[in-house]
């Protein structure tokens, strides 16, 4: 290599029809049925795909403890697949067929040695599991009037954008020859200048490049596969019915078309998803939350709120997004880390990278005073005992907008709490 690349960041996003995020949906439908049916159920529960010549399977493995009727496991395995696209083997798998999709079913109750630390009240009830959780949030998409109020990273959020997008198209079929499967990467250039002869911080200029692969019928636009006429054809497709709609124009000026990579291996026909990939449960952890780095390694899909992995992952997120809302820094990373059985964390660490107006010890002891880190009081305070998961499941955990009928309360902002943060 002879050219310097420049400073460059980097996140990826992947469709709800790629094997992975397939597999997070049917362990979170499965969650949310469980909490349907009892508020306070005991919940983990793993998922496999694969499709081979013939047939393909869908493998639940886990343990679930509830009071009620237990419910479906196969029947939800399989509306869920279904609703995401799955209803033809031939395009990677047909859900709806017994003959050529079976599911096989290891489920059962959670280890009473576990239940004993994580049963209780405010005080008592300890965290599920041991880890380390991060929460994230900076100002990198309050310049964008289509992402104002995410606090979000902008290569995570344009990412998210254009899987979004791909999910859309699939769910209202106006693209009939795009498939479920798809992924999609977007890297953004930095201010080279400011980072060499200002302040050192990253400052977001403008889309570099662009990255979408998306399985497609063999025949898209009446050409075969790897011809270069069908290949021009879903890149025109792309560009104008996914990029153009997801990227908001102040994100596209100036962008080289050069630069958007389509299919890179030059085709992607079917069958794709569980055809060509195996998928497993929490396999994308990265993209379910910042597009790097900010992850402590448990993954959120199929886990009900007693697992920290999943809620101080969450309580986190809001902790740091109120930081940054309250204009205490400009990025802001929180760390907190948990002992099995045990109700208080072992370990919180506020990191602003030189971005706040306040110091990070300082920073650290308000967001302990204003928010309470005990396992039951973040599920309490952020109302978690509902069926809210399967949303989650693709898309992004975070940088998502909080919705009417209460999904991602982790994004809400309360001017109380940033009151308790600003007065200290």
């Amino acid at each position: 290599m002879t050219d310097t690349i420049p400073p460059i960041t980097t996140a990826e996003s992947v469709a709800s029809g790629h094997p992975d995020k397939l597999c997070d949906a049917i362990s979170d439908a499965i969650l949310d049925a469980c909490l349907s049916i009892d508020s306070n159920a005991r919940v983990a529960v793993e998922t496999m795909v694969k499709g081979v010549e013939g047939k393909a399977a869908i493998v639940l493995a886990g343990e679930v403890s509830l009071a009620g009727s237990t419910p479906d496991y196969e029947a939800i395995a399989r509306d869920t697949a279904t609703s995401i696209g799955y209803n033809d083997h031939t395009i990677g798998m047909d859900a709806t067929s017994t003959e050529l999709c079976e599911v096989h079913t290891y489920i059962t109750t959670q280890s009473q040695y576990i239940s004993q630390g994580v049963d209780g009240d405010i005080e008592s009830q300890g965290a599920g599991d041991q880890g380390i959780m991060f929460g994230f949030a900076c100002n990198e998409t309050e310049d964008t009037d289509e992402l104002s109020g995410r606090h979000f990273p902008i290569a995570a959020a344009l990412s998210q954008r254009l899987t979004r997008r791909l999910d859309m198209i699939q769910d209202t079929g106006e693209i009939p020859w795009m498939r479920p499967d798809g992924k999609s990467q977007v890297s953004v250039r930095l201010d080279s200048d400011r980072i060499e002869n200002g302040d050192g911080g990253r400052y977001p200029e403008t889309v570099d490049t662009i990255v979408i692969a998306v399985q497609h019928a063999k025949d898209a636009g009446g050409f075969s596969p790897n011809e270069e006429g069908q290949r021009q054809f879903i890149r025109d497709k792309v560009w104008e019915h996914v990029v153009k709609h997801a990227i908001p124009e102040r994100w596209l000026k100036g962008f080289d078309t050069s630069k958007l990579i389509v299919n890179g291996t030059g085709s992607f026909p079917d069958p794709g998803g569980p055809y060509s990939d195996a998928g497993l449960t929490g396999r994308k952890i990265i993209v379910d939350t910042y597009g790097g780095g900010m992850h402590g390694g448990g993954a959120f899909s199929g886990k009900d709120p007693s697992k920290v992995d999943r809620t101080a992952a969450y309580h986190a997120r809001w902790a740091a997004k109120h930081v940054v809302a309250a204009g205490l820094a400009d990025r802001c990373e929180v760390q907190v880390s948990y002992a099995i059985g045990v109700a208080r964390p072992i370990g919180l660490l506020v990191n602003t990278f030189g971005t706040g107006t306040i110091s990070d010890l300082e920073l650290s002891r308000r967001i302990q005073s204003a928010f309470d880190w005990r396992p039951a009081a973040m599920i309490r305070d952020l109302d978690l005992k509902r069926p809210i998961y399967l949303v989650t499941a693709s898309g992004g955990h975070f940088g998502r907008s909080p919705t009417e009928d209460g999904h991602f309360p982790w994004e809400k902002i309360h001017q109380d709490r940033i009151k308790a943060l600003q007065n200290g």
